[in-house]
């Protein structure tokens, strides 16, 4: 029985390595077709129009949310395998259109946009769904950091390789192939894929737990897609450029301590020290003079440990533990919760057209609103069961236990 178990044991960690080995392919992937599609949009259109900015992004943002909401519509009706199988081949197809990008017209050029968020968000909620299924509450934050760690590190990697077009395109269809070779793990043959339970969309939208997740999650998104636009506004290119890589850095290591963290205290808890230091962040930057430089790379560290808590928790950890929790879809949890990622980043191109406000007052404004966030909060439940969390402590207890007993004995003898 011990054989099986551990046999079995053994079994279940090659396939949560070859999900999380997924999902960072699939992560990794979506940062890179987003970057090498920037710099084609900007090279074909050098006056960089915000308005054709709104325009292609806008279609690829919601094609993404789209095509998420339909594919969860048919998860039950589609086995999981099949819906790897389109999805993965999509993505190739979609990554070798880019290379014809820079001759193309308006239209066509549309269409490779709208083709390219397609080719994430219809396999996407259901590949954040198996990683929920093969993690757990203790599980879900370590390894979830870990995929945010291993993402933010292997982009720029795999990008700084990728010195003309050509060789960036070749590297990021190459890329998104690799998955295949974790298809045997992941789909293993003796695997039975039982028809699932529909689960309507209503369910989801008026879980209370949910909502009181959500609301502050797309608050934050809205609130943090406004203050980028004013940053770019009132600061040099090179500041801004400066920012972002101290931002990015810091939220990488946040993310992974975060994903430690939150197993040990909860997940709420982890959120809330977020949003309260990205708003003590905004409060100095919005009364501090605007030449004092100082406090914008305050916001760079903290604000980039805020940005990379919530977006583990609100992206791989939290929906996860509402569904398992209530026995519902983590595909539509998924599917709805990734939304206001994506919303906010097209608001924040729509932003820049009609935004013109001095970087105190807005920051000012923002940490208003994002105290508002935290109010929903407040009256969330903590996703981390009471008894996981009881389990730990009388875990430590009995060790702490055992060293004091051990060391009674040795100064006994």
């Amino acid at each position: 029985m011990r054989r099986e178990v551990t046999g079995y044991n053994k079994i279940r960690s090659k396939r949560v390595l070859a999900v999380a080995l997924l999902v960072i392919n699939s992560l990794t992937w979506l940062y890179m077709m987003r970057k090498i599609l920037q710099n084609n949009l900007n090279h074909i259109y050098p006056a960089d129009s915000l308005q054709l900015n709104l325009i292609f992004w806008g279609i690829f943002n919601f094609a993404i949310i789209g095509s998420s909401i339909i594919a969860t519509l048919l998860s039950n009706r589609v086995q999981r395998p099949v819906i790897f199988y389109i999805w993965i081949p999509l993505g190739i197809f979609a990554s070798i259109l880019i290379y014809y990008l820079p001759n193309l017209g308006f239209f066509h050029i549309l269409i490779i946009f709208c083709l390219s968020g397609i080719s994430f968000g219809l396999g996407m909620p259901e590949c954040l769904a198996y990683f929920a299924e093969e993690t757990d509450f203790l599980t879900r934050g370590t390894i979830g950091g870990l995929i945010f760690f291993l993402t933010n590190l292997l982009t720029p990697l795999i990008l700084a390789f990728s010195t003309n077009f050509i060789l960036a395109v070749i590297s990021i269809v190459i890329w998104r192939a690799l998955v295949f070779l974790l298809f045997p793990l992941i789909f293993p043959k003796e695997s039975v894929f039982k028809k699932r339970k529909e689960v309507p969309y209503k369910l989801v939208i008026f879980d209370r737990r949910f909502l009181l997740y959500f609301i502050p999650w797309l608050m934050f998104s809205l609130i943090y897609s406004f203050q980028r636009v004013v940053i770019e506004r009132n600061l040099s290119a090179d500041f801004v450029n400066l920012l972002t890589i101290i931002a990015a850095i810091s939220g990488t290591i946040s993310a992974f301590f975060a994903g430690i963290l939150c197993g040990q205290f909860g997940r709420k808890r982890i959120i809330i020290l977020g949003f309260v230091s990205l708003g003590i962040a905004y409060g100095i930057i919005g009364v501090s003079p605007s030449n004092w430089l100082f406090p914008f790379y305050l916001y760079g560290i903290v604000g980039g440990a805020a940005w990379g808590i919530l977006l583990l928790m609100f992206v791989l950890v939290l929906w996860g533990d509402l569904s398992e929790t209530s026995m519902n879809s983590p595909q539509k949890y998924y599917a709805l919760g990734s939304l206001p990622f994506f919303l906010s980043d097209s608001l924040g191109f729509l932003f820049s057209l009609y935004i013109l406000i001095p970087v105190n007052e807005a920051f000012s404004v923002a940490s208003f609103f994002l105290f508002l966030a935290v109010v929903p909060l407040m009256y969330a439940p903590e996703t981390l069961p009471e008894k996981v969390i009881r389990e730990k402590e009388l875990k430590k207890y009995i060790e702490k236990a055992k060293k004091i007993r051990e060391k009674y004995e040795k100064e006994k003898d």
